[in-house]
């Protein structure tokens, strides 16, 4: 049982990293001051590296790193 708690604290702490990262490619879009496709774009790329690197730091591979990338990128969009 402790082993799910701890587990699912990770999962949301890792879910809260990777939406201050998301944030953080608003603000960087921003900075550079992007509009419309270019915009559209940059954040795309940015929220995809973003979950590679959350899959790489999970040390995922294969299946579970394109579902996980996948899922990432999605839920980032609806942020």
């Amino acid at each position: 049982m402790k082993t799910l708690c701890l587990a699912l604290l990770a999962t949301l702490a890792m879910s809260c990293a990777h939406a201050q990262e998301v944030n953080d490619c608003a603000a960087k879009a921003a900075e550079k001051k992007l509009a419309g496709a270019a915009l559209k774009s940059f954040v795309t790329k940015c929220e995809k590296d973003s979950c590679n690197a959350a899959a790489t730091e999970k040390k995922l591979a294969g299946a579970a790193r394109t579902s996980f990338v996948t899922k990432c990128v999605k839920d980032a969009a609806a942020h």
